[in-house]
Formats: structure tokens, sequence, C-alpha cells
């Protein structure tokens, strides 16, 4: 079930939609051809950091409050995050709050029947690999790409152009100093615990009602808007990692002010532009995307009306965003007040 999996997880899971984020309607960015993988400049911090400040969410009504700690990815693999401030608030707090996630729902019986359905959609059709399939200008510029972070994995000219474009992308963050793993997470839950106060996971359980049906769908987004995901991700990692390191060195040192003024290109949008280019998967999508936001407010303000203090945890990109769930949550009539 890898395809539907990827689909829909690649969609929904960790990725905020940032303020800078190009819609979906727009047209791949474009790069000058690399003759080598670019040279990264900044240099990424170490040790121990404070992370960024904590917003303050308060009803007009109530001296409730709901802190939220502003989450990034990439950030430094070598960091080590200083978490007093948020341990102080969570001693003192009746809830911790994850961000919503998506939870799929395929019967393991289904699975098992159609794996071999969804390898296959995990491919180019006709045994065509890469080579076969992308522009000659654009392979050109793969090619340094996958020799620097893919090595000699070959197995990857074979698959579809989205999903060689998510194995591009995840190795060209690890070997460039980064890390896409929630590493505050696992501290938050573990003050939590230590503190015995509860954690609420906010699982959102998102249906597979027609398994065969998702895979056919995911096999009908082949085509141009396949391989303008891959151009964008190669753009990006052409273009972009150094910004990337100088926005998780802003994070860890508590720079917001750095943090929204760097540029925050997402080749998600693009690669998002493909699948919904099928009706089906893009009203799927659509619908998924919005029960997840719902799950969390929803969350959110429940919390406010019962708790005097609660801890949760968003996306920095999002809380910045003038359509995120900060956004939303001001427009509900909330204060909101930033990190000083």
């Amino acid at each position: 079930m890898h395809a539907i999996v990827f689909l829909l997880i690649y969609a929904l899971s960790s990725a905020p939609v940032a303020a800078q984020t190009p819609p979906a309607t727009d047209a791949p960015p474009t790069a000058t051809p690399a003759a080598s993988a670019p040279t990264l400049d900044t240099v990424l911090v170490t040790g121990e950091q404070p992370g960024p400040g904590l917003w303050k969410v308060t009803r007009r009504d109530s001296d409730h409050v709901l802190w939220i700690l502003g989450t990034q990815a990439p950030l430094p693999k070598t960091i080590s995050w200083r978490s007093n401030e948020v341990e102080k608030i969570i001693a003192s707090s009746q809830e911790v709050l994850t961000d919503a996630q998506a939870e799929l729902k395929v019967g393991i019986f289904r699975a098992v029947f159609l794996l071999p359905a969804a390898l296959g959609a995990k491919k180019n059709a006709e045994g065509r690999t890469l080579k076969d399939i992308l522009p000659a200008d654009l392979y050109a510029r793969w090619l340094p790409l996958k020799q620097r972070y893919l090595g000699r994995d070959d197995g990857v000219e074979r698959l579809r152009p989205i999903l060689a474009a998510n194995e591009l992308y995840g190795k060209a963050i690890g070997k460039s100093g980064m890390t896409n793993k929630n590493a505050l997470w696992p501290v938050i839950e573990k003050i939590a615990k230590r503190h015995k106060v509860p954690v609420k996971e906010i699982d959102v359980p998102i249906p597979v009602d027609n398994a065969r049906q998702a895979i056919d769908d995911f096999k009908s987004t082949a085509g141009q808007l396949d391989i303008d995901c891959l151009a964008t991700t190669i753009a990006r990692l052409e273009t972009d990692l150094d910004s990337m390191r100088a926005r998780a060195n802003a994070w860890a040192v508590g720079d917001l002010e750095k943090l929204k003024s760097l540029p925050y290109p997402d080749q998600r949008a693009v690669c998002l532009n493909a699948l919904a280019a099928n009706a089906n998967l893009r009203e799927k999508l659509d619908a998924a995307k919005k029960r997840i936001r719902g799950a969390w407010l929803d969350a959110a303000e429940a919390a406010l009306w019962n708790n005097a203090s609660t801890l949760a945890v968003l996306p920095v990109a999002e809380m910045v965003s003038p359509d995120g769930r900060l956004a939303m949550m001001r427009e509900k009539g909330y204060l909101v007040e930033e990190p000083q």
C-alpha cells in the first residue's frame, strides 16, 4: 500500500503550508541548470539551544491560556533543545496537545491483497526509467543531485517522478546536517510524564473506502504534472538548501524575526497539484485537510474552556501564515500574542 500511504501522508502529515508557499496553480520554478551540487555556506548551530519563545492564546472573557510551541523542520541534527521554560509551563498545565495527524484506515487483509498493485503504482509505466521520461536538461540536473544524495541507488530511476522527488529530498536533508524528525516531541512527552500531565493525541481517522480506486487514481496522475513535481524539488535543492539551514539556525536560537524574513519556497504545492489533477484525489485530500485542521481547532478551543493552562505544538510556518490555524483563532475572537 505504499502508493496510497504516500499520496495521503505526503499531503496531510507534517507539512504545513507557509505564508510564502506558492499556490498549487503556480508553474514550477526554474533554476539555472547546475553542473554540480551546490556549495553550502551556512554553518549549522550545535549544542544546547533555546528554540523560539511561546505563542500565547487567551479568551477575552477568561484568564485561561493556551501556550503554543512552534516547531520547525528541518532542524540541525546536533542541537540539544533547552526546555526549561516549557517544563515550567507543562508542570503548571492540565493538558498537552499534539498536532493533528492523519491516521489512514485501510483493512490489513485488503492491504495485503492490493500490495502488488500498490507497488506497481510506484513505478513508471512499461518499465521506463527517469532517463526515458524526463527532458534531457532536467535529467542532466537530476544526475549530480542523485549521485550526491542517493549514491548508487539505481532503483530510484524506475520510480514515478513524484516519488523520486520524495526520496531525493529526504536524503538531501539528512546529508546536509539536518533532520526532518520531530526532536522536540520526545522531550515534551517525557516532561509531561514526569509531571503527570495528560497528553491528548489528536489522531484523525482517514478512511480509504476503496483502496483499489485510490491506486487507480494515483496511477492516473502520471504525466507532465508528475514531472513538474520533480523539477520543482530539484530547483529547491539547487537554490534553497542554504536558506533551509538558515531557517533551522533561526529556530534554534529563537530568532522569530529572522524566521519570518527568510523566504519559504515549498515544492509540495506543485507536487500536490499533480495529485489534485485527479478529481477523486482532490476531493479526498481537501476533505481530509479540512478535518485535520478542524480536529486541532476543536481540541484547542476545548482546552481553552476547560483548562487554566495548556501547552500545544504547531509548525512555526503555519503559525505565521495569514491563513494558518492561529489566524483562524484570531478570526474566532481569541487574543493571540507572539513571543517577545
